[in-house]
């Protein structure tokens, strides 16, 4: 499904959250995201949410004017070459 309704800028990929857990708690963690994300909307009416898989739900947010669609999706981090992460002693 196209995402409609965001600008090409908006398209870019971003953090909305990080969490630390299971598979199974990241995607129950992703569940609760679809429900509360707002992307800075003013007054979402209203909320519909697709699943895509167990990892990626597309949402469709209504306001008075328009409706905007984003694609969230679970991520898990595989490398950071940040130096401060390599410091940390191995778990």
């Amino acid at each position: 499904m196209p995402v409609s309704g965001v600008s090409d800028a908006g398209r870019d990929g971003r953090t909305i959250a990080e969490f630390a857990g299971s598979a199974e708690e990241a995607e129950a963690a992703l569940l609760r995201a679809a429900h509360t994300y707002e992307h800075g909307l003013w007054k979402v009416r209203r909320r519909e949410i697709f699943t895509c898989s167990s990892r990626s739900y597309f949402i469709r947010l209504r306001n008075r004017l328009a409706a905007y669609g984003f694609l969230i999706q679970l991520a898990e981090l595989v490398h950071d070459s940040d130096t401060k992460q390599l410091d940390r002693p191995a778990t």
